[in-house]
């Protein structure tokens, strides 16, 4: 099942899944994480291009929460259907990505 998270209920989201080290992974290109990137708080951040999952796969656990992350959460809610067809367990999309991040979360993220 894919959870939908926005920004702003992302820790709620990460205390419920607290047990099991929750994962941010950001699915947007290299240019985009120069632009503009989240500072990890209370997850581990790991930046993996969407183009790449599929060849990357074993650098994720399956067993482990996993919330996705791009520009405006449609990448990330692709990638989210992967993870979960995949067998992942626990797969979360942030809705509203990056942009919403910067509104509800952190604005001194960069908008792009």
């Amino acid at each position: 099942m894919i959870d939908h998270v926005r920004p702003a209920q992302l820790a709620d989201w990460l205390t419920a899944n607290a047990g099991s080290r929750p994962l941010v992974l950001d699915v947007r290109e290299p240019w985009e994480l120069q632009t503009a990137s989240v500072t990890p708080q209370g997850f581990e951040l790991v930046a993996i291009p969407m183009g790449e999952l599929a060849a990357r796969l074993d650098e994720l656990d399956p067993a482990r929460p996993v919330a996705c992350l791009c520009h405006h959460g449609m990448r990330s809610l692709r990638v989210a259907g992967f993870l979960a067809h995949q067998g992942f367990d626990q797969v979360a999309n942030i809705t509203g990505g990056i942009e919403a991040w910067s509104h509800e979360r952190d604005p001194a993220v960069p908008r792009y």
